[in-house]
């Protein structure tokens, strides 16, 4: 089933609590200049119905569902902002806050999966910041990439640990409780726009380049990536390890499609791609309550949600 979001399409994110619930961070003019609108949409036999809308005076280009309460989610800003909704709450206490401290582009938001009182997000400006909904301001600035930060992810055993991907072409790690990173990967040589941790192996992260390709790395050893992937035809946008199996991981592209890989199958890792999207794949998801159940958003403003043994355009 697909939804027609009236700009386009750059995140997607299945809700932790509710099985059938999506927010999807959109932006005017693919982004680069004009507002935004966070939708939440919720799967009803009729197909995608809207929830709640929120409008923004720019661009949003990531989102991200509260952890510790259901209704609440945070979206990463073109202004440098980052807003928090509440869709329990009525539209004229919407946002319910709004940060303020990034000096460029808000460009990815991430909620604590263990401490789930706190969130990171990660902007242009180089930087990536922690904050809670308690405080006025941020917890703490992270700031050693030399490039535009372009995506952040927390470990999802250990509520103090997350990773980062920066156009300065590495993935860092860090613990929230040491004065600087504990690890740099130069991961590609071109720019890194995701990254994300192995659900089942701590260990194991993934990262997604302009380069085109998808490598898997072992912190243990981070001299050499375990797995280099390659199969997309343009850069990298998105990848997502599953929360239901540790061999599989999902991607989106330039290239206009979405990807689905086995990371340690001994031949060919790509199982699947569907081309649905007819503009940028920018924005990709996998359910945690319901396994085998994608969703995916581009700038061709259209949002689909699908079972990956079905064509998501039926």
């Amino acid at each position: 089933m697909f939804y027609k979001t009236q700009f386009n399409g750059y995140s997607v994110k299945f809700s932790p609590y509710n099985e059938g619930r999506i927010a999807v961070a959109t932006a005017q003019n693919f982004g680069i200049i004009g507002n935004g609108r966070q939708y939440v949409l919720d799967v009803t036999p009729q197909g995608l119905r809207e929830v709640a809308a929120f409008d923004t005076v720019d661009g949003l280009y990531d989102c991200t569902w509260c952890e510790g309460n259901e209704n609440v989610l945070a979206s990463a800003s073109g202004d440098g902002s980052v807003k928090v909704w509440d869709i329990a709450a009525p539209p004229q206490k919407n946002p319910i806050r709004s940060f303020e401290e990034h000096g460029h582009e808000v460009y990815c938001v991430n909620w604590n999966l263990v401490n789930r009182d706190c969130f990171l997000s990660a902007s242009w400006d180089d930087t990536i910041k922690l904050w809670n909904l308690q405080s006025p301001g941020s917890l703490r600035t992270f700031a050693e990439h030399r490039y535009c930060c372009y995506a952040v992810a927390w470990c999802p055993t250990n509520g103090e640990t997350f990773a980062s991907a920066s156009g300065d072409c590495t993935l860092k790690l860090w613990d929230i409780r040491q004065p600087a990173s504990t690890l740099t990967i130069r991961a590609h040589e071109f720019e890194v726009l995701s990254c994300d941790w192995n659900k089942y192996e701590d260990f194991t992260l993934v990262t997604g380049s302009v380069d085109k390709t998808m490598r898997v790395w072992d912190i243990r050893q981070p001299s050499v990536p375990v797995r280099i992937m390659p199969g997309h035809n343009y850069a990298v946008r998105k990848v997502i390890c599953s929360p239901h199996a540790g061999n599989l991981v999902a991607s989106c592209s330039y290239d206009m499609t979405v990807c689905f890989w086995d990371i340690k199958a001994p031949g060919e890792p790509l199982v699947q791609r569907w081309a649905h999207h007819t503009e940028f794949a920018v924005g990709l998801d996998l359910s945690v309550l319901q396994e085998g159940m994608w969703a995916s958003t581009g700038w061709d403003e259209l949002v689909y949600v699908w079972h990956q043994s079905q064509d998501p355009r039926s």
